[in-house]
């Protein structure tokens, strides 16, 4: 039993403390499908979202949503810290306990005990080693207790700067592509047919800030769990507009910044196909057309007003439908696994910024 014991908790320390390093540490997208931390967010996060998606009210489940983040880092670390402490406790059951204990404390609960101390470091000194194996033992456990609380301290604010950054990309949309943002309105606001130098630098920057996204998200998955400000905004939902923004002006838009649209396009795309990878998801094609007959000829009539028609004709359909199939299914799979909404190509009728429609305190 002492070999088993001392091998389980050899065993179970060397998981969790890679685990933590290819999570924390490792700025590489892991492939491998047995990890610790993903097993944990296969099976919190679809009961979770099952559970929420069954509100009535958007505004309750999206703050339900909003929850999960933040809380599956917690319950993520507090997951590592215990199993590195019954890790330990293994290890010093499988050396035979050897430790002076007080009185009502022996066996497995005392290695627990005593591990638990070494492991966040308290020094009470009412149970001690007792063996020159068990004193090793204590000290590397107490180091490693500390390491990983120093690991702790620099992750979350290194998340929360990428969150950051992200929702900071994201509100810019609201008054360049209204609420939530849409291809069409971008367009409309963004692209004048006798000055296109306002699209350009908005599709630069956004071929930037996808590139952002995804080095963030790609290094730390669970960012993407962490949901917008506003319940009508979404990285999903801005990545799939800039996307669609940009197939309109590469099928046809006359004088549009074509070399901004392509590239702003290319990253976007890597961007949705990389973070479907890094969760492993089966690709889902859409259920039904997000441009079907009718509302094309909506977007047609916006981009008609907006003085930036769409030419007509089946070369343009065909290349909008072939850049289309590029990455709807990979948004599509996101906004599934996520429950974040796609967006329309066109506003509805007297659609109003969130910046419209926040309230104003007087004295």
């Amino acid at each position: 039993m002492s070999e088993l014991a001392l091998s389980g908790g050899l065993l179970l320390v060397l998981i969790v403390l890679w685990d933590a390093f290819e999570t924390i540490i490792l700025s590489r997208r892991v492939s491998r499908r047995a990890r610790l931390a993903r097993l944990f967010y296969v099976l919190t996060w679809t009961p979770w979202k099952t559970l929420v998606g069954r509100f009535r009210d958007k505004n309750r489940r999206e703050n339900y949503l909003g929850f999960y983040g933040p809380l599956s880092i917690l319950f993520l670390l507090v997951l590592w810290a215990a199993a590195l402490i019954v890790g330990f406790a293994l290890l010093h059951w499988g050396l035979g306990s050897r430790m002076r204990v007080p009185d009502g404390l022996s066996g497995f609960p005392a290695d627990l005990y005593l591990s638990g101390t070494n492991f966040f470091t308290l020094g009470l000194g009412d149970i001690t080693p007792a063996s020159n194996a068990a004193r090793a033992l204590t000290v590397v456990e107490a180091g490693t207790g500390f390491g990983f609380l120093a690991l702790v301290i620099g992750y979350l604010p290194v998340l929360y700067q990428a969150f950051s950054r992200r929702e900071t990309n994201i509100s810019l949309l609201d008054a360049r592509a209204g609420s939530p943002p849409t291809a069409a309105e971008l367009l409309r606001r963004n692209c004048q047919a006798d000055d296109q130098a306002a699209l350009e630098q908005l599709l630069h920057e956004w071929e930037r800030s996808a590139a952002e996204l995804l080095e963030s998200q790609v290094s730390f998955p669970v960012v993407a769990f962490f949901r917008s400000q506003h319940d009508n905004q979404s990285w999903v939902g801005a990545l799939t507009t800039v996307l669609d923004s940009c197939s309109l002006v590469i099928a046809g838009i006359e004088g549009a910044p074509l070399r901004a649209a392509r590239l702003t396009f290319a990253m976007a795309r890597h961007a949705l196909v990389d973070m479907c990878a890094v969760f492993l998801l089966p690709i889902r094609p859409l259920p039904s057309d997000r441009l079907p007959p009718a509302e094309m000829s909506r977007l047609r009539q916006s981009l008609v007003s907006a003085r930036v028609p769409l030419p007509e004709g089946e070369a343009v359909e065909k290349r909008l439908a072939e850049l289309r199939g590029m990455y709807e299914p990979y948004a599509n799979t996101l906004a599934a696994f996520l429950l974040m909404p796609l967006p329309a190509w066109v506003p509805p009728a007297r659609a109003r910024d969130n910046w419209q429609t926040t309230g104003f305190f007087r004295e």
